[in-house]
């Protein structure tokens, strides 16, 4: 059999990121299909962008499709099996097997599949492709429930590519993997058909639908049940995690065609249909765990042990080779949980131990300790509850991939394996990649993984640019799957086939099994359009064709390995790009430049201004889901210093002399404007955006506050026990209508403490610098920064008073503003600055009463607390003024971004609206976060009053008194 390709198609070692084919009418075609203009693009920018996955191919698609429900789906599938147009899904773009890369029609599963139901008290939930882990997670985790399948991932894989690969993770093992956990779907296959699953008539319905799909269902379940050995193999086949080729173990497990159907699709990497919608059993959240790392001479001596481990009741055993240690100790976050000693030839098991009761765990911690005492470890264990402690290792295990991959020499591409061998063979198998490595020159190789499970992945960097590096990779990859089959093994344990593994699907099964994937295949897909050459090929070296290239661009961003994890924290991804696309771009760019393709080089730097440069936050949220601490933000400040207009430069260039007037003039303007009729103020205001430039003159919109306060010098008292540095923020926005602002209330607040404060002299013209750092404005930011310090530097007595900002991006523009002058005032490491929020959790709510208390109060935590992590102080400050807290499970980085909300206000408008949303869905007593740009677009997205955490503190202490 010969599986249909695209004849578009070109093949070839390495693919070039800047190969765009015309569209030659496609994307008019889909546009008449599908019946929206605007689901369809074929621009080279939106192409571009959509080439790579987190996988080590790169495939340029012909045309990009948003589908916005799953009749939409319907459409464009009967539209390419009419005319013969390969289709291929992608949602997280996650996957490591180049399951979605095509050079045909790329079908975007994410931006309008996103939706999640909780159902029977979360014993079941509903959730559509595009929703990632960690949300269907946090939705289910006030019902102490939580998916089955638990991927390192988790933050970014989405709900479509757990379904399309079978994904397991670090405690599932095959008893809670999404084959396991999967209830019901709601399916359209490649006809168009849409068929729900869990329709009391679905067989009836399949079978009246689509009448030749459902016979050949039926013959198939007989042909797997009548021969035993294929019936045997099958069993042994799946009785280790196992993601090679379709899931024919649902041949035996199921009686009836459609339920047959429904599990097939569980592994088949969109090559059977589109799954739309899933509901799952969910299974109980253990919320009591202990967690420990086992550090071991050698890796044998660490998967020897692994028996007893397993028997003690462990939950998961993750295993870390020496070179994964070695690794890890590049992140600081890692550093303090690992061994101290050099690390050599040694191994670590991370072994972690729940249960549902304190009483359970502590049955499995004494269990344990017998073990341990037993085992040649290096040093002795520390099993621990403590959360900060668990955190720590888990954080080494989850981003270690990325750890990896991201220290690669520049230029290089990294490529992830996953295998699976039954647990007694283990050993003999890590010892025997370990030799192929040695052999086949790969010094750098790491192995890491799920041994509790048998499953391990190991990671080789490669590049692929040298003919001699392809032969290489060609034997190792031939070598390393004799192994593994020797041992009994699975090539793919829960990456999926894709494309790296599709061409030894057969070598693995055995013909008789074979030839029921193939029948399989044809059932489903008769036109073969369902993303074609991945999980089935005929073709023996796909494995080697369209490999991704990795041009080195800027130092900032050099490290990202394209994982995607950056994508769901970004507030723009719904409206324009993603960090990881906006390095996508400057890749491109910078091959297309290398190439002389000026045309090109122009297309994507016109198209990058708007996309890439003017909708960035600079909100740095992509760093703290970055395993390899990448903030775009860094790059897109670069690029703005490079393409800031004169005019936007002179004004801040001004501003920096003359801040103190800029600030009243600010302030006087918006109260000015609030008191005329809004059209007066519009039209004037929208012809300078059109003559000036949207990204230089702001919108001003009567949703604005009016103008703040002017800040004073002074002391609250004689007895000085800290330096409040009022953010000028403050005094160019007023505060909430009824509010008294947050420095009026922080003031109160400390004086009730008996705390006296002092503000800087000359504070009314001092800024933490982070308007012209956004701006990419460095020496304007660096005289404003300079002054700025010095000036705490002497109010803060030589740094023996610590300085409290009452802004949260403003503590957090000082803090790193603080950072960077360091090397030039290393005296200035004495000095503390701290956020109002953690300052008086710390500090005054000890000495405070509080006797009242509102109902219900919801929160909005802003990118720069959760970057300096004073979230935890947010809540406890609002649960000291609230029974019940509320922080949304759609919170997300306002995007307001200084002001880049008032620039770009469809920014804003596209990054809360499913917060806001949420939050209209119910009612509160207050609505509180801790920065007054951010309240200023909640207040925006809601309709409702944001104030700052401290001054409804303030107004219930006032109440009580």
């Amino acid at each position: 059999m010969t599986f249909p390709s695209s004849a578009a198609q070109a093949y070839a070692s390495v693919s070039s990121r800047t190969t765009i084919q015309p569209d030659n009418g496609l994307g008019a075609a889909l546009s008449a299909a599908i019946g929206r203009a605007d689901a369809v693009s074929v621009s080279a920018f939106d192409r571009v962008i959509a080439a790579v996955d987190a996988s080590h191919y790169l495939i340029t698609p012909a045309a990009v499709v948003t589908p916005r429900d799953k009749e939409e789906v319907a459409r464009l599938l009967h539209h390419a099996s009419r005319t013969g147009e390969p289709v291929t899904f992608r949602s997280g773009g996650t996957s490591l097997s180049g399951q979605a890369t095509t050079g045909n029609i790329l079908v975007d599963t994410r931006r309008h599949f996103r939706g999640i139901e909780v159902l029977d008290s979360g014993a079941r939930v509903r959730v559509e492709p595009g929703a990632t882990v960690r949300q269907v997670n946090a939705r289910l985790r006030r019902h102490g429930r939580k998916l089955g399948p638990d991927p390192a991932s988790e933050i970014a894989c989405t709900i479509g590519g757990v379904i399309a690969n079978n994904s397991s993770g670090m405690a599932c093992g095959i008893a809670q993997n999404t084959y396991q956990t999967l209830e019901s779907a709601v399916i359209v296959l490649a006809s168009g058909t849409i068929l729900d699953s869990a329709a009391p008539d679905a067989d009836d319905r399949l079978r009246h639908q689509e009448p030749e799909l459902w016979q050949a269902l039926a013959d198939l379940r007989q042909k797997a049940n009548e021969d035993d050995s294929v019936r045997g193999e099958i069993i042994r086949q799946f009785a280790i995690k196992n993601t090679m080729g379709y899931g024919v173990n649902a041949l035996i497990d199921h009686a009836t065609p459609v339920q047959m159907l429904t599990h097939l699709m569980i592994g088949s990497e969109g090559t059977l249909g589109f799954v739309a919608e899933a509901t799952f059993r969910t299974v109980p959240l253990h919320k009591h765990a202990a967690t420990t790392l086992l550090v071991f001479e050698t890796l044998r001596a660490a998967t020897d042990a692994l028996v007893g481990i397993v028997a003690s009741g462990a939950a998961t055993v993750e295993l870390m080779d020496a070179a994964s240690l070695r690794a890890a100790l590049m992140d600081p976050e890692s550093r303090t949980a690992l061994p101290s000693f050099q690390i050599v030839d040694n191994c670590a098991l991370l072994v972690e131990y729940q249960s549902a009761t304190p009483e359970g765990l502590a049955e499995h911690i004494a269990a344990a300790a017998t073990i341990f005492d037993g085992l040649p470890l290096v040093e002795r264990p520390r099993l621990s509850e403590d959360p900060t402690f668990r955190a720590s290792l888990w954080h080494i295990r989850k981003g270690l991939y990325a750890t990896i991959a991201g220290a690669r020499p520049s230029g290089t591409t990294a490529l992830l394996e996953d295998i699976a061998v039954p647990v007694g063979k283990l050993s003999e198998t890590c010892a025997g990649l370990q030799t192929l490595f040695a052999v086949h020159g790969y010094a750098d190789a790491v192995i890491f993984g799920h041994a509790k499970d048998g499953n391990i992945h190991f990671l080789i960097n490669e590049d692929f640019g040298s003919a001699t590096n392809l032969v290489r990779y060609r034997a190792f990859t031939e070598d390393m799957v004799d192994l593994v089959l020797r041992a009994g093994g699975t090539l793919k344990a829960e990456h999926g086939t894709g494309k790296i593994m599709a061409p030894f699907v057969s070598r693995q099964y055995g013909e008789a099994i074979y030839s029921l994937m193939v029948t399989i295949k044809r059932a489903f897909d008769p036109m073969g359009v369902l993303n074609p050459d991945t999980v089935l090929t005929e073709d023996a070296d796909l494995h080697l064709r369209n490999l991704k290239s990795t041009p080195s661009v800027e130092t900032e961003v050099d490290r990202c390995v394209e994982c995607g994890y950056c994508e769901p924290v970004c507030p723009s991804k719904d409206l324009t790009t993603t960090p990881r696309q906006r390095i996508v771009v400057r890749r491109a760019i910078a091959e297309a430049d290398a190439k002389g393709d000026s045309a090109l080089v122009r297309e994507l730097s016109r198209a990058q201004q708007y996309e890439v440069v003017d909708t960035c936050a600079v909100d740095g949220m992509c760093q703290t889901a970055c395993p390899v601490s990448i903030n775009t933000g860094d790059l897109v400040r670069r690029l703005r210093s490079e393409t800031v207009g004169a005019g936007s430069s002179a004004v801040w260039n001004t501003a920096v002399t003359a801040w103190k007037p800029m600030t009243r003039v600010a302030s006087t303007a918006l109260t000015l404007a609030a008191a005329v009729p809004p059209p007066l103020i519009q039209g004037p205001n929208r012809v300078a955006r059109h003559l000036l430039g949207d990204d230089t003159v702001p919108l001003w919109s009567p949703d604005l506050p009016r103008g703040g306060a002017r800040r004073i010098s002074g002391s609250t008292s004689t007895d000085v026990e800290a330096v409040f540095f009022q953010a000028c923020v403050g005094t160019m926005f007023g505060p909430s209508e009824g509010g008294p602002g947050v420095a009026t209330s922080f003031e109160a607040l400390a004086a009730r403490a008996g705390i006296g404060l002092v503000r800087p002299e000359g504070v009314e013209s001092l800024c933490c610098g982070t308007p012209w750092k956004s701006k990419g404005l460095v020496d304007s930011y660096k005289v404003m920064v300079d002054r700025t310090l010095t000036a705490l530097w002497r109010a803060s007595d030589h740094g023996g008073l610590p300085i409290v900002c009452d802004n949260s991006s403003c503590s957090e523009g000082l803090i790193l503003a603080l950072e960077g002058a360091l090397a030039g005032h290393p005296e200035y490491s004495a000095m503390k600055l701290i956020d109002a929020v953690d300052y008086t959790a710390k500090a005054l709510l000890p000495r405070l009463d509080v006797d009242r208390k509102l109902a219900r109060i919801v929160v909005h935590p802003t990118c720069s607390s959760t970057r300096a992590g004073s979230n935890t102080h947010l809540l406890e400050l609002a649960a000291a003024v609230s029974d019940t807290v509320t922080v949304p499970d759609d919170w997300s980085c306002c995007a307001f971004a200084g002001d880049r909300g008032m620039l770009h206000p469809e920014l804003t408008r596209s990054a809360t609206r499913r917060e806001g949303e949420e939050v209209n869905s119910s009612s509160y007593d207050a609505y509180v976060s801790c920065n007054r740009t951010c309240e200023i677009g909640m207040t925006r997205a809601t309709g409702h009053p944001y104030q700052h955490v401290l001054e409804v503190l303030d107004a219930m202490i006032r109440r009580t008194k």
